[in-house]
Parts: structure tokens; sequence; C-alpha cells
């Protein structure tokens, strides 16, 4: 990288200009990776993905909040330990600090639901309370997340979302790659 001159890197920007436009096909892609995973719920982990994120769509909220609902497990793969902080570093680009927030700490509000059944504090949550973006967390959580594992919700398809994706994943808010 230090050689490199300025030539070479228009020559890499431009490449990436021409690479960026398929991050939509690629999550997408991702995401297809959950099917299948029931992890011993009721449904896989794709399926409670598009309910989560077709509970939200339904619900009228808007299509940076959809996208997070659809995207919040995306980690379960890589992460096993940390889901959500992978799922948080892929929407953090394109989201309000409020949903990049709700999707990292979600997996801490989700715990209310199960976490005593683990021997685990449920409250985990609580060392949140004050926070700005409690309540956002906290709902997406009770509204959407947690009753997202319901075999016989009629969930869209993935493909319903891919719109919504290409338009989520087109223009970054915030990067560091990306002049003001």
């Amino acid at each position: 990288m230090v050689d490199g001159t300025q030539e070479d890197w228009s020559r890499i920007a431009e490449a990436s200009l021409e690479f960026y436009p398929g991050l939509a096909d690629r999550v997408t892609d991702h995401l297809r990776l959950l099917g299948g995973d029931f992890g011993g719920f009721n449904v896989d982990r794709l399926t409670h993905s598009l309910q989560t994120a077709t509970r939200a769509a339904r619900a009228g909220r808007d299509d940076e909040y959809v996208a997070c609902a659809l995207l919040h497990d995306i980690g379960d793969t890589l992460g096993s330990y940390n889901h959500a902080d992978i799922a948080a570093a892929v929407v953090k680009p394109f989201v309000s600090e409020g949903y990049h927030w709700m999707v990292e700490q979600h997996g801490i509000f989700q715990g209310y639901y199960f976490f005593h059944h683990l021997g685990l504090d449920r409250n985990m949550r609580d060392r949140f309370a004050g926070h700005q973006y409690y309540d956002l967390c906290a709902e997406f959580c009770a509204e959407y997340d947690q009753p997202a594992f319901d075999p016989d919700y009629p969930t869209m398809a993935l493909e319903e979302f891919t719109p919504l994706l290409r338009d989520f994943f087109a223009s970054p808010k915030q990067s560091i790659y990306k002049a003001d």
C-alpha cells in the first residue's frame, strides 16, 4: 500500500464502485445460510429472520427498521457467541445511530425472555436503563423478535425483501470510505 500511486488507487476505487452494487445480493446469499438451521427452535433461523421482518413490515415500520429486523441475526453462522455484533457491523453504515444500537444490543434485550432458563440474569438489559435507545430495543424484541418463532405465521419470502435490501444497501449514510 505504501508504494501505491494515485493511478493505482484510482483503479482500485473504480473496481470498488463496480463491486459495491452486488452487496445486497451477497447479503441475501448469506441470509440463505440460515435456512435449515433450527437450533432447537420451531422454525429455522432464516424463517425467524423473515418472520421478524414480516412482522415489522406489517406493523408499518420504516424500511431501515424492516431491514434491521431481517438482518438482526445474520451473524448467527459466523459469530455464534456474538451474532449481534456481526449484524450491527453489517447495518452500521446504512442506518441511524438508534437502529444500529438496537441491532447491536438485541441479544442482551432478547435474553429477557430466556436467560433465566439458562441460569443467566434475564435483567441483564437493565444495565442500559435510561439509555436513549433502551425503549427502541426493548420494543423490537417484544414486538418483533421474540414472537417470531411461530411455524404457522404467514411469513413473507426472502425474495419479497429483495427491493428493500437493494435500496437499503445502495448508499451508505456513513463510512470511513465515503467522503462527506
